[in-house]
């Protein structure tokens, strides 16, 4: 059963977007181009209230949100009780510097952190921020001018954090690349379509001789260097589980050379992953975690980067904003942190995380269309492949999302031949049930339309 998405309400407010935004709103045009190749159009909707697990469009229609504000709202939708402790705040303090709530927030990371080693926070608005800033305090701490990341990552889109590290690469940094100087950017051993038929291991173990072996000896001396900046779950490339051998590794390179090691938590820390920080499922302590999307509770903007005494105690690396820990967005996080200590939604994620994992694993046999699937917590998520070739299928991918969608389960693609699930911690488990069988049978329908030649299925574009 599908709905009609986009309804007349949504379709009259996408009419304005060609002459209102960059590069104008474009969905009539790629509706027009889906009819004249004989293809539905994409579905498209248009936002009218977030509630809980669902969002509701201007048409009425209630999709259940595996978005979560691009994992923004750990609590769900516009949660009342972050709403009102933001409110609060703001009637209190408006928008005023050196409030104590700073002071509140930055103490409850420190109990948080890994270890409770993390004694030092300094509060950004966005990931983005956060994540330009560890590496400000990285080359600060170490005095080197050099960064290792890693392709497949993504920071952020401003200028610096693209060329730090891009999910899409090339296409990101067009116009940039004479920027990159002080990067250096090395393979992430993804699990699924292994060059030169490695296994994952292999592949592993290649990456981390490149870098202690390669780059070392033919990029730059090791003593230019002042640390790597890694994703522990690689999300916005695919939701990529490292090897169990990956972490650790690099934490061994930082210290044999002496470099710091940055773990980049913005989407994968605050709870998402079953732990509070991704990178504990490895036993590494890094030296810095840049902090977002969770921390805000999606109410309040507010990032951070938490340090360890030896980094940031005396650490005069310049980083910050006008409205860098706001009252409010130090409200916000203070009561998004409570609300999952007080309801267990840690620990939820993780039990929940296995059995959903178990479930969706079930689909690389059933499915010809998905190569593999990965997760670990509440960041789920599977490769979609062309059965023919064997290859991820940005198409198919696209394909299953906006199928998902006319069903009612708004699941991420992003132009990669993956699909991604986020729901909220909170998510009722019937809910997240429904959402995730309605994405079941979008799989299985692009897998029977494949089968009876009817490819390409949905595959003009989806525009937000």
């Amino acid at each position: 059963m599908s709905i009609s998405i986009p309804g007349p309400e949504s379709l009259e407010i996408l009419k304005k977007g060609p002459r209102l935004f960059k590069d104008g709103g474009r969905y009539e045009e790629a509706a027009a181009d889906a009819a004249k190749r004989g293809l539905k159009p994409p579905p498209q909707m248009i936002n009218a209230k977030g509630e809980g697990a669902y969002v509701i469009d201007a048409d009425g229609n209630r999709i259940i949100d595996f978005h979560a504000g691009w994992a923004s709202n750990p609590l769900g939708n516009a949660n009342p009780e972050i709403i009102e402790a933001v409110q609060g705040a703001m009637k209190q303090y408006g928008f005023i510097y050196e409030h104590s709530l700073r002071y509140d927030l930055a103490e409850v990371l420190t109990d948080i952190s890994p270890g409770k080693k993390f004694t030092r926070t300094n509060f950004e608005i966005s990931g983005t921020e956060a994540a330009e800033a560890a590496v400000t305090y990285a080359i600060t701490a170490a005095g080197r001018p050099l960064i290792i990341t890693f392709e497949d990552q993504f920071h952020g889109d401003s200028i610096a954090t693209r060329l730090l590290g891009s999910n899409r690469g090339a296409h990101r940094r067009l116009g940039f690349e004479a920027w990159r100087g002080g990067v250096i950017t090395v393979p992430w051993p993804h699990s699924y379509n292994i060059p030169a038929g490695m296994s994952f291991e292999q592949y592993t173990d290649y990456v981390l001789w490149y870098i202690d072996s390669f780059v070392c000896r033919k990029i730059a001396d090791p003593e230019t260097i002042a640390g790597i900046l890694a994703e522990p779950l690689l999300s916005e490339g695919g939701n990529w589980i490292p090897h169990p051998k990956f972490m650790p590794g690099l934490r061994k390179l930082c210290d044999k050379y002496g470099w710091l090691f940055i773990s980049d938590e913005v989407l994968a820390g605050m709870g998402r992953s079953g732990k509070w920080w991704a990178i504990e499922y490895d036993d590494v302590q890094p030296d810095l975690i840049v902090i977002g999307k969770h921390l805000t509770g999606g109410i309040e903007p507010i990032a951070a980067v938490i340090g360890t005494e030896e980094v940031l105690a005396a650490n005069d690396g310049h980083s910050g904003s006008t409205f860098a820990g706001t009252p409010a967005g130090c409200a916000a996080g203070l009561k998004t942190i409570e609300i999952m200590k007080r309801d267990g939604l840690v620990e939820r994620a993780a039990v929940l995380g296995e059995k959903y994992l178990e479930r969706m694993k079930k689909w690389e046999s059933e499915f010809r269309i998905i190569g593999q699937v990965r997760g670990r917590g509440l960041l789920l998520g599977a490769t979609v492949i062309n059965p023919e070739t064997g290859q991820p299928s940005v198409d198919l991918a696209r394909a299953v999302h906006n199928e998902a969608l006319s069903r009612g389960s708004w699941i991420i693609w992003d132009s990669e031949p993956q699909i991604r699930f986020y729901p909220a911690l909170n998510m009722d488990e019937e809910i997240l049930e429904k959402g995730l069988t309605l994405a079941e049978d979008a799989i299985r329908e692009i897998d029977r339309n494949y089968s009876e030649n009817n490819y390409p299925f949905w595959t003009t574009g989806v525009l937000w």
